[in-house]
């Protein structure tokens, strides 16, 4: 997962309280940080998107794949 599909990952899964997710949910599968903090310390944007699902119970079927384009058509 690039970090521009977790971002949009996020966006699509919170919508407006996205911001609050990454700045303010502390995740022990990140360490203990929050993700914005896992994110800037090098953390992969993959493990740190399955790490909020986990904590905040996203459904499996909307944790893989996600924050992807559609590929583009000739």
């Amino acid at each position: 997962m690039r970090r521009s599909e977790f971002d949009r990952a996020v966006a699509d899964e919170f919508g407006g309280r996205a911001d609050a997710v990454l700045t303010d949910l502390v995740l022990a599968k990140a360490g203990g940080r929050t993700a914005a903090e896992a994110i800037a310390a090098g953390v992969p944007p993959r493990d740190v998107w399955l790490a909020l699902c986990e904590e905040l119970d996203v459904p499996e079927e909307r944790r893989y794949g996600v924050g992807r384009l559609e590929p583009r058509r000739s």
